[in-house]
């Protein structure tokens, strides 16, 4: 194996508690955020702790003398071809959707009970809601993110790329061009976004279009520039539909509008962050947020590379915490709304998101919310201030430190 691998901790510590177990592992995330890497980073932790090598099978279904493999029992023989003797194995199957029925031989080596199963594939298939049933239900997910602040820190030092005095700087080229692993490869600006929008490219060609019937592919673009262009904005699909219809002039049903929607979702470019109401502890239904998977993919295919930091820090906090599996939804408090509320073990934590609050008029905004909550769950401010505000018994964080430091609420 390639030794130049940077290894993701974070997603490590995450699975390894199941290296042993006879549940299938399914690694799911947006192409290109890590996941063949990360199994290679798991196949090296295994030999580190003493499986030997011949117990370890591992198969890319995209690589030159795999991508013939088609049929479930084609792809039998292939792991059947790599078994040595009867000791416990440790198999490995990237892009397992290229064999239409793999599930039937999945099962039936985890059946076997002498397996241990890891798979990765293309999202919109992985999650098209069959997968529980044709993997009886056996089955755990680990989801992967792009390169966090920290994580993108890492890989620089890595990879040997210069990191910058100023934190900030860095933290800002960061929010520009986002965390596909692959982009810090690339010094030239203009390099990193045409990488970004080829991503983008094989994810429509490869996760959405052959795999969803979308009868009017300009429509679903325009749909899916709509909302790239307003993540973190507050909106619905009545009034999206309306914008369509007065701004574009095109009518789309909500039912269609709805379906466009989830196949972005299931392609893992975006995330909807539902509405919250803190004193019902209820979901609302109707409006929602959308999140990016990734903050290239709106800079990639934006001329004005100005940074908005509102819903760019938001967007930030989302994915991080994400990653960390806390459930988020964003807070409506009366007529306020509180950016997030996190929960994780039936317990809230309350987010305020801004770039500064050194203006008095952005304080008084960023703590109102939090004064009209009437529980005691802790209450978190993010910023990128250096000078942290101590008031009301709010946790003042500045959002770099809090990001490089790999701290959790």
């Amino acid at each position: 194996m390639n030794n130049k691998v940077y290894t993701r901790q974070y997603y490590i510590d995450k699975i390894n508690g199941f290296y042993h177990s006879d549940l299938i592992k399914v690694i799911t995330g947006i192409r290109r955020s890590g996941k063949s890497f990360f199994l290679l980073s798991v196949m090296e932790d295994l030999k580190k702790s003493g499986v030997a090598e011949k117990d370890i099978i591992y198969l890319n279904l995209d690589k030159r003398g795999y991508r013939k493999i088609k049929t479930p029992d084609a792809l039998e023989a292939a792991i059947e071809a790599l078994i040595t003797d009867d000791d416990f194995k440790y198999l490995f199957i990237d892009e397992v959707q290229n064999v239409e029925g793999f599930e039937e031989v999945v099962n039936g080596f985890r059946e076997d009970g002498n397996f241990s199963i890891f798979i990765t594939g293309s999202n919109s298939y992985l999650l098209s809601g069959e997968l529980s049933t044709k993997l009886t239900g056996r089955y755990i997910e680990v989801e992967m993110f792009t390169l966090n602040f920290r994580e993108y820190l890492e890989m620089k030092a890595f990879l040997g790329k210069e990191i910058k005095e100023n934190k900030t700087e860095e933290f800002n080229e960061y929010l520009r061009f986002g965390g596909f692993p692959k982009t810090l490869e690339f010094d030239d600006p203009a390099d990193k976004d045409t990488y970004i929008a080829d991503v983008i490219k094989q994810i429509l060609e490869k996760d959405v279009t052959r795999h969803k019937k979308i009868r009017n592919r300009a429509v679903f673009d325009k749909v899916m520039t709509y909302i790239i262009n307003n993540f973190g904005a507050t909106v619905s699909l009545s009034s999206i539909a309306e914008y369509f219809d007065k701004q574009e002039h095109i009518k789309i049903r909500t039912e269609t509008l709805n379906n466009y929607l989830k196949i972005l979702e299931n392609a893992k470019i975006i995330y909807k962050c539902p509405r919250f109401d803190v004193k019902s502890k209820k979901s609302l239904r109707g409006e929602q947020k959308y999140y990016l998977a990734d903050l290239g993919i709106y800079f990639s295919r934006n001329v004005d590379a100005r940074i908005n930091y509102g819903p760019v820090l938001e967007n930030i906090v989302y994915t991080y915490l994400s990653a960390k599996n806390y459930k988020i939804s964003v807070g409506r408090i009366g007529k306020l709304e509180c950016d997030f509320i996190t929960r994780i073990n039936d317990e809230y934590r309350y987010i305020q998101v801004a770039m500064t609050i050194m203006s008095e008029d952005t304080e008084e905004r960023e703590y109102k919310p939090f004064n009209m909550i009437r529980d005691n769950y802790p209450k978190y401010l993010f910023t990128i201030d250096t000078l942290l505000q101590k008031r009301d018994g709010v946790i003042h964080k500045n959002l770099v430190e809090f990001i490089s430091n790999n701290e959790n609420l």
